[in-house]
């Protein structure tokens, strides 16, 4: 497991870096090798926030603690982590998924400088992001969707092979947006 540790607003420690290295090794028996994982420790006046982001075989797992002790903060976003995991293999469990495909597809998009913006009258892209599109069903994107706290995501449904779009409703359902062809 590779993990990456950045210290934000306070002076690196060896101790808690074992320690959170230590705490992640339990997130092991959930995944299979590769993982990456990224751990965050903030501390900021009082509060001491511990966030991390687990990338392993296709899938993202977010969490993050707020507590007074950073060691707390440290427990809680593991355990939070481990029970995200424990969810995720649940509904692996449940249902079958597709089999899976080499075939990942990449989304690129393009940066427009911030100066020609003032001097544009359309709308302009601001922001962008690259992601790999992983080929799944409907049932592993919307598991997807909330191991990443995500309010949509795009994926590529496997036996269509058309991207998808499957996105989070206000009255807490969901909504799938699917291509038609002509």
């Amino acid at each position: 497991m590779q993990i990456a540790t950045t210290f934000r607003h306070m002076e690196p420690s060896d101790a808690l870096k074992s320690y959170a290295e230590e705490k992640l090794d339990r997130v092991k028996k959930y995944i299979d090798e590769p993982i990456v994982a990224q751990v965050f420790l903030t501390v900021e006046k009082i509060r001491h926030s511990a966030e991390v982001t687990i990338t392993a075989k296709g899938i993202t797992i977010k969490a993050a603690e707020e507590t007074n002790d950073m060691y707390a903060a440290i427990d809680a976003v593991v355990d939070k982590i481990e029970r995200q995991l424990r969810r995720y293999k649940e509904r692996i469990k449940e249902h079958k998924p597709a089999a899976s495909d080499s075939r990942d597809r990449q989304i690129r998009k393009t940066v427009v400088a911030a100066e020609s913006i003032d001097q544009r009258q359309e709308p302009v892209i601001i922001k962008s992001n690259t992601f790999s599109i992983k080929p799944m069903s409907v049932e592993e994107a919307v598991m997807q969707m909330d191991l990443l706290h995500k309010d949509f995501l795009v994926f590529t449904d496997a036996g269509t092979e058309d991207i998808n779009v499957i996105y989070r409703r206000k009255d807490g359902n969901y909504g799938l947006i699917e291509p038609t062809k002509g």
